[in-house]
């Protein structure tokens, strides 16, 4: 699968958006400065958490965007088996327009991603606990134990590939 041929197109009520997907050898510049604008936007200035976003895991991950014209309008990213945990997961997930559909969108195409391009049966993700209902209606299932992760509450989560989609 060649992940530089972007462009599937989803239909929402108001507007045409374009699935992007990406290694990180193969974002341009400008890709790479609307990611991190959009990581930073939410998790750092709106959610006031100063952190450390460059984890040293972008290289080694798939980058999955929904866009808006030029506009990057929701975000993930996909990992292998054994960069984040034993299972493929999924990360950093914001959605610029929220209660618009968009995040389930990009989380579901961030499923199908996962499920071609590493083979996941299982995928993983930590999400804060507030977001936690939200992957929930996509068949997450919460693990036990809540944890602090930069002053924030956040969950483990397992989809299983097998009872989903």
């Amino acid at each position: 699968m060649n992940l530089s041929e972007p462009r599937t197109k989803l239909h929402t009520e108001e507007t045409e958006l374009v699935v992007v997907r990406k290694r990180f050898e193969d974002l341009t510049l400008n890709d790479l400065y609307a990611l991190l604008r959009l990581r930073a936007a939410v998790f750092v200035v709106e959610q006031k958490c100063p952190y450390q976003d460059l984890d040293d895991r972008d290289q080694k991950a798939i980058h999955l965007w929904l866009q808006d014209g030029e506009k990057m309008v929701a975000y993930l990213r996909i990992m292998d088996r054994g960069i984040e945990s034993m299972d493929v997961s999924i990360g950093r997930v914001i959605s610029a327009r929220r209660h618009m559909g968009i995040g389930s969108r990009l989380l579901r195409e961030g499923i199908r991603t996962a499920k071609e391009c590493f083979g996941a049966e299982r995928i993983y993700l930590e999400a804060q606990t507030c977001a936690r209902q939200f992957y929930e209606r996509q068949g997450f299932q919460t693990l036990p134990g809540e944890f602090l992760m930069d002053s924030i509450p956040h969950v483990r989560m397992i989809l299983d590939c097998h009872d989903q989609y």
